[in-house]
């Protein structure tokens, strides 16, 4: 899984390190690479495998081919998608629309999600994840999950 928080930098050839244990996972799932959007809920870029860009895929070719929403998810995921593969140094380089989108000037923070993780400029990211534990205390009741017996 995509666990944890680490910080890297921007090279001159607007290159960045994807953190080893990031890559690892990825490698271990096949991938030499990652699918990458501006995110639409927050200022920052989803960085997802391919299977779980297949999966969003066949949700989206799930819905009703003429109803507007298929076209919104479509364009808003999809047609803003890029796959980055990964250098012989483990560096993507990123597309200025995502670090524009991402108000990234030369630090950035790969934030790990469990399935995926964010790429997030430090500053906004710290204001956002303020307001994350504030809201996740708020509504920790309704985090739930099974227990599994062991036999």
């Amino acid at each position: 899984m995509f666990l944890s928080t680490y910080e890297n930098r921007l090279d001159k050839k607007g290159r960045v390190s994807v953190p080893a244990t990031f890559r690892s996972y990825l490698s271990n799932l096949g991938y030499n690479g990652i699918i990458c959007f501006p995110s639409f809920n927050h200022q920052c870029i989803e960085s997802w495998p391919q299977d779980r860009i297949e999966m969003v895929t066949s949700a989206i070719d799930n819905l009703n081919p003429f109803e507007e929403k298929k076209d919104y998810f479509a364009t808003s995921i999809l047609a803003e998608s890029i796959n980055l593969q990964f250098d012989g140094e483990g560096r993507i380089s990123l597309t200025n629309k995502l670090i524009k989108h991402a108000r990234i000037k030369n630090n950035m923070l790969f934030v790990g999600q469990g399935k995926t993780f964010q790429i997030w400029d430090p500053t906004v990211f710290e204001k956002f994840k303020a307001n994350a534990k504030r809201k996740s205390n708020l509504n920790r009741n309704s985090l739930k999950w099974e227990r599994k017996l062991n036999n």
